[in-house]
């Protein structure tokens, strides 16, 4: 063998050492492209594990839904009954049209019967004035055969000052004739005889009223001469319009004197405009006296005619009775009040021919005549 031959050999093994040496220095990706990964033998180590899905969430049962606490019921309390929390009812406005009309007419009729009140100076008016009022009478009542009186009668009702109208000094001639509210002048007559009062009363009066609705008053007095003798009485009133053109006027007295002991009087109006100057009213009064045991009853009918600011006449049909000892009509009266302002808002004087039918002369026609001179006055006077 020729000596070339190892020298190849020893040379083809150092160039096989070489390319192994750098073949496990560098990678292989380096010398040529990547096999595909299908291509490329893998271990079982190696080979790609299945990726396990998911666990799907196992649905829990519903868990009941706690209940909220219920409150317990309350015992109801009751409610009492006001405009405010009773049940409303819908309004209706079809009548809407009348409230106008009907407002007009009651405060004409509550104007009309004021006026009439004061202009004839009537009880209603001293009783329930808010000012101060001086009554002074001076009254002739002839009839029945001749026999006539001469009677004066005084009253003041003295507003005092810094109480708002609520307290009054009285001062009276007889206060027991005013437990009536309309006495008819003549229905009692003395033969030719003046007759001067027979007590004076001082009174304190506590009133308290909403004007031309109601009015209340109470009064504590006493009776003059000496020994004195006390007295009280109460009042009350309330007037409301009825329907569009008549007007109701309820009054009720208690009071208790020494002469005719425990009594009340009650008195009902009804009231009616029947045109401008013509004012109608039906008056019923009760009197009881608990001494007599009796009630003293009396029916008018009156109807009130202005004629001027000067002149007004009251035409009135009446009827008076008791009770006890049985029930009867005492006297049947027609009459005629003219009453003139002499002067100014104060002077007065008034007329009244009257025809009595007494039961104590069997109903027969029995004429008598009252004449009075009137000084009114008060805070429209």
């Amino acid at each position: 063998m020729s000596s070339f031959e190892p020298k190849f050999i020893r040379l083809s093994r150092l160039l096989s050492s070489l390319i192994l040496g750098i073949t496990l220095q560098f990678p292989l990706d380096l010398f040529g492209e990547e096999l595909p990964a299908s291509q490329v033998p893998q271990t079982d180590a190696q080979a790609p594990q299945p990726v396990p899905e998911a666990p799907q969430p196992v649905p829990e049962a519903p868990q009941p839904v706690p209940e909220a606490p219920q409150p317990v019921p309350e015992t109801p309390q009751p409610v009492l009954l006001t405009p405010q929390t009773a049940p409303q009812t819908p309004t209706s406005d079809r009548f809407d049209s009348w409230e106008a009309s009907r407002d007009y007419l009651s405060g004409k009729i509550t104007s009309f019967a004021s006026y009439i009140d004061r202009f004839f100076g009537g009880d209603r008016h001293y009783q329930e004035s808010n000012e101060t009022v001086i009554q002074l009478d001076l009254t002739r009542v002839a009839g029945y055969g001749g026999d006539s009186k001469i009677e004066f009668a005084a009253r003041l009702n003295l507003k005092l000052p810094l109480t708002e109208g609520r307290l009054h000094l009285l001062v009276e001639t007889d206060p027991e004739k005013n437990i009536a509210a309309e006495p008819t002048p003549g229905s009692t007559v003395i033969r030719n005889k003046v007759v001067v009062p027979k007590s004076v009363a001082l009174a304190a009066r506590y009133a308290t009223a909403e004007k031309d609705v109601w009015h209340f008053s109470t009064d504590l007095g006493i009776k003059f001469p000496i020994p004195v003798k006390p007295f009280v009485r109460t009042r009350g009133s309330y007037s409301t319009p009825l329907g569009d053109a008549w007007r109701l006027k309820a009054e009720e007295s208690v009071y208790w004197f020494n002469t005719l002991g425990a009594g009340e009087t009650t008195q009902l109006d009804f009231e009616r405009i029947i045109s401008a100057p013509l004012l109608f009213r039906a008056s019923s009064n009760a009197i009881w006296l608990n001494d007599k045991q009796n009630f003293d009853l009396r029916q008018d009918l009156s109807i009130f005619h202005t004629l001027s600011d000067r002149t007004a006449l009251m035409y009135q049909a009446s009827a008076i009775g008791i009770t006890n000892p049985k029930n009867q009509v005492t006297d049947y009266v027609l009459l005629v009040f003219y009453r003139y302002r002499l002067h100014q808002q104060w002077l007065f004087f008034e007329i009244s021919p009257q025809l009595h039918f007494p039961r104590e002369k069997q109903y027969k026609f029995s004429p008598a005549l009252s004449m009075r001179l009137e000084l009114l006055f008060d805070d429209s006077r």
